[in-house]
């Protein structure tokens, strides 16, 4: 299990899962305020399962390029830890138990499902024919506010797109600057990634911008939504929290992108969510 949860990068999960909560909480809002413990669990559970598939899906399909990556070759599979077949297995498994969860929480989370499952498992494939990948990795997190809002309403609203433009562009941003490492390999694999197309300093530029961006997505949701205080701190944590993390990665220093990419990111998106729910909750 413990090797399992490894391949998969559990951790990790902290990024959309925040996100999806708060969809989760605005398909509540307009329901009356009521909570659904049913549907809570069986969101967490396609979040769960979901995102273990892409990412076993990921090791998979890229096991030869992390055996020749200096960085990536300890991995599980390159390292013989869990075999190329049991990883398929894997994959294999949490797709049909996402697809059986969504059935038990509406039909057109049901209907849809397919449609997630090709986002989050086809964007293996998009480094090696586009520099843009990385916007379709943040697309398949930023399912999450919108998935988890159909699973109580079963309908679609504007608000939790907010959101979505948000992890988007977010989680863009922070892969970007997450690739700057492999650029050397990348080129010399004939893998694609923002870094390796525009060069270091370009890419930071990009990253930056991508999350300006992040930031608006997440107040542009002050002229929709009554919040009060704790959502403004929750804002201020998460715009902290982005400018550390361009303030400690330079073109020519790397050896921080491991706090930018899991602690900054991780603190953001725990903490706005946690603030959000403060807002939510005491009012």
């Amino acid at each position: 299990m413990k090797n399992y949860l490894s391949l998969i990068k559990f951790s990790h999960t902290i990024f959309a899962l925040p996100f999806a909560i708060i969809g989760f909480v605005l398909g509540m809002a307009d329901h009356q305020g009521v909570f659904n413990i049913q549907k809570f669990l069986l969101m967490l559970a396609c979040m769960v399962f979901a995102r273990s598939a892409a990412m076993a899906f990921n090791r998979y399909i890229d096991r030869a390029f992390d055996e020749k990556n200096p960085r990536t070759k300890s991995r599980e599979i390159p390292a013989g830890v869990i075999s190329p077949n049991k990883a398929l297995l894997y994959v294999i498994i949490n797709s049909l138990l996402f697809i059986l969860a969504t059935y038990f929480i509406n039909p057109i989370c049901f209907y849809l499902s397919p449609i997630a499952l090709l986002v989050v498992l086809g964007y293996s494939y998009t480094k090696r024919f586009t520099a843009l990948c990385h916007f379709v990795l943040g697309l398949g997190l930023a399912l999450a506010p919108i998935g988890a809002y159909l699973s109580v309403t079963a309908t679609f609203s504007m608000l939790p797109i907010w959101y979505s433009l948000a992890v988007i562009t977010w989680v863009s941003g922070f892969d970007i600057i997450y690739a700057m490492q492999d650029v050397e390999i990348d080129s010399e694999l004939q893998l694609n990634s923002i870094p390796n197309a525009l060069g270091k300093v370009h890419a930071l530029q990009l990253s930056s911008l991508l999350h300006v961006l992040s930031f608006v997505f997440v107040l542009i949701p002050i002229f929709f939504f009554p919040f009060g205080i704790y959502y403004w701190i929750g804002l201020g944590i998460f715009a902290a929290m982005l400018i550390y993390q361009h303030s400690i990665v330079k073109p020519t220093d790397l050896s921080k992108v491991n706090i930018a990419f899991m602690t900054t990111n991780g603190i953001a998106s725990v903490a706005f969510a946690l603030f959000f729910l403060l807002d939510y909750f005491i009012k």
